[in-house]
């Protein structure tokens, strides 16, 4: 009995080890039908491509066909005008892991092709487009071929992954390796809060060590790559908020002239916190609780006031993190964490104070540094 068992147990692993590899190999040897009509974008289409994140332009075609039925997965490739694919310059999966007969390309990566292809930042160039389809190690390229204008990004075809200012008018001077960070919002976007002086120069480095590039710009508005001997100025000694995007090669840059501690429940500031220097702003005031009929009000945020353009406008600061109750000594870090709020307003996005606070000397510090999350701290004196 045992003998037969061991029998018929060997030879079911023989049928599924031979089915498998049959699977195997009528996968691999599944003829698949070059596709034979790409619907969008049509012929000479022409694409003005924005940095926006969410900008894409839509590719479709006709679904191959397989000899075994099963599903054909297809690759977007791209050519230079006069190019037959057999080495295209870009090569991009479609929607579903490469399941769909369509395909969803971002500015960014067509900025990438446009700049493969010969095409300088902020203008137009043709490039070419079809689809391999294929079915285990079967592929086919179609015949079917169509051209598209592309409008590239006036930025950087190589977008630094980090970026730090140095120079003398800056606040760690002409040493390098001491240079603050920026903070990346975005891919290829950057910005920071530091104290810059009057009259003296300052740039933007990619690296604190080796040999970093540099950028500037002269005329405060679009973003250059130079050298160590190209410096920008500022009129005005003061805290600025410098904001760079590598994307579409432009800076901007406001002056930030107070921040405060706004107090929710009497709808004002109630201390400032001057700037303490590399991303900080730091103040000390006794904060007195509101006393309201359900009890005592804690709520609060922060105010800013910035001059950018010429134009003075007031801003502020709340919680990155919603939260309707006051932190205790287990709340998680991000309890504090902090973002510029998109409207100003006496409740939205606040935090709440602990209960030692109330009529007591504190001291609270908004930490503005590019190499953390944005946050603050309370400290009760």
């Amino acid at each position: 009995m045992k003998k037969l068992f061991n029998i018929v147990i060997c030879s079911l692993a023989f049928v599924l080890l031979y089915s498998c590899k049959t699977d195997n190999m009528n996968y691999s040897d599944a003829e698949v039908t070059a596709v034979t009509a790409l619907y969008s974008p049509t012929e000479n289409a022409a694409v003005k491509l924005v940095s926006a994140s969410s900008a894409s332009l839509f590719f479709e075609w006709e679904p191959a066909k397989t000899q075994d039925s099963g599903a054909a997965l297809y690759e977007l490739v791209f050519d230079k005008v006069g190019g037959d694919f057999s080495k295209p310059i870009y090569k991009i999966t479609s929607n579903n892991n490469g399941y769909l007969s369509n395909a969803t390309i971002t500015h960014k990566t067509l900025n990438t092709i446009a700049t493969i292809s010969g095409v300088n930042p902020g203008e137009s160039g043709d490039v070419i487009w079809t689809v391999v389809a294929s079915r285990g190690l079967n592929q086919v390229v179609s015949k079917e071929v169509r051209k598209l204008n592309i409008t590239s990004l006036e930025g950087f075809a190589e977008v630094p992954n980090e970026l730090y200012i140095t120079g003398e008018g800056s606040e760690t001077g002409t040493d390098q390796a001491a240079s603050l960070p920026f903070k990346q919002t975005s891919p290829g976007e950057f910005e920071i809060y530091t104290k810059l002086e009057a009259g003296k120069d300052y740039s933007f480095i990619d690296r604190k060590s080796g040999t970093p590039r540099f950028f500037y710009t002269d005329d405060q508005v679009k973003l250059k790559e130079g050298t160590e001997e190209n410096g920008i100025r500022v009129t005005k000694t003061g805290v600025y908020k410098i904001n760079l995007d590598f994307n579409v090669a432009t800076i901007s840059s406001s002056e930030i002239t107070k921040v405060g501690l706004w107090f929710s429940p009497e709808n004002k500031v109630l201390f400032d916190l001057p700037y303490a220097g590399k991303g900080v702003f730091k103040g000390t005031g006794v904060v007195t609780f509101r006393q309201e009929s359900w009890g005592r009000d804690q709520r609060y945020k922060f105010q800013f006031e910035k001059i950018e353009n010429n134009v003075t406008s007031v801003g502020q600061f709340g919680t990155k993190v919603a939260s309707d109750n006051p932190p205790n000594a287990s709340s998680d870090p991000s309890y504090y964490y902090i973002k510029v709020l998109a409207n100003v307003t006496q409740w939205d996005d606040k935090w709440k104070f602990i209960d030692a606070v109330d009529r007591k000397s504190t001291t609270i510090s908004i930490i503005l540094q590019g190499d953390k999350e944005y946050t603050h701290t309370v400290q009760v004196n």
